[in-house]
């Protein structure tokens, strides 16, 4: 996994945005790191939307898997109201051949010959979420995010290059869901998705969680991200499989 020099940049703004919820302490601080393995199960492309050729990033790529990692912070100023900021880079790249001469951006590109490919999709997240419900089994909230997405799709093939990347704003819904299994074992759902007539995304997880006495807690299990756009200037979608272990404190 590589790791840009971008995203860290937006790493150092989004941890000086936590001073004021670990100062303040108004209510509880959630921060996690999450990481693992990702899989591609389907990564199709066509760039311009009306006019390029439709090809496979997973020929040049491969399906992975890749390491990525996440970042998140969760401020509850009180037991109903709660937002979490995001950070999840995805970056993936590698050389292989297309299967036929593909027109991409402004270039074509032949099949047969070694060609780099590159897929970045890095999204950054703020979620509010309302606790609607909760007894001693299960707790469900629900909300709403907004998503910024910085993505790049690249082809270079000897000195011939083109790229196209895209920065936009994404409004989604959420959906959130715990099984309290005992005092320190839940199962957790988090779903944040929407669906339009020009395109779709969401992020599903389900995981298991250990809290410790301490503050500290554990949890693993799997996440799927799908999604993508069909318009006249871009056609992209792909769909992502990761295996997540993630490690975080509460106070």
């Amino acid at each position: 996994m590589k790791i840009p020099m971008k995203f860290l940049s937006s790493l150092l703004i989004f941890l000086f945005t936590l001073v004021p919820c670990v100062t303040l302490r108004a209510g509880s601080t959630e921060l996690r790191v999450e990481s693992g393995g990702v899989w591609f199960s389907k990564n199709d492309a066509r760039i311009p939307g009306d006019t390029g050729t439709t090809f496979n990033l997973l020929d040049l790529t491969g399906e992975g898997p890749d390491a990525y990692a996440r970042f998140a912070a969760t401020y509850a100023w009180n037991d109903r109201h709660a937002v979490r900021l995001t950070l999840a880079p995805v970056e993936t790249e590698g050389t292989g051949t297309l299967k036929e001469d593909t027109r991409f951006q402004e270039e074509v590109f032949l099949a047969g010959v070694p060609t780099k490919g590159r897929y970045v999709f890095n999204t950054y997240r703020l979620t509010y979420r309302w606790m609607f419900h909760e007894d001693e089994i299960w707790t469900w909230g629900a909300g709403g995010a907004l998503l910024v997405r910085d993505a790049d799709i690249s082809l270079e093939q000897g000195d011939l290059k083109q790229n196209r990347d895209d920065l936009g704003v994404v409004p989604l819904l959420h959906v959130y869901g715990e099984l309290k299994c005992t005092e320190q074992i839940s199962v957790v759902l988090d779903i944040e998705g929407a669906w339009s007539p020009v395109g779709r995304a969401f992020d599903v997880s389900l995981n298991a969680e250990y809290e410790f006495e301490s503050g500290w807690f554990v949890a693993g299990g799997y996440r799927t991200l799908e999604g993508g756009a069909d318009n006249d200037d871009v056609y992209t979608f792909a769909w992502l499989h990761f295996l997540n272990a993630s490690v975080g404190y509460r106070f």
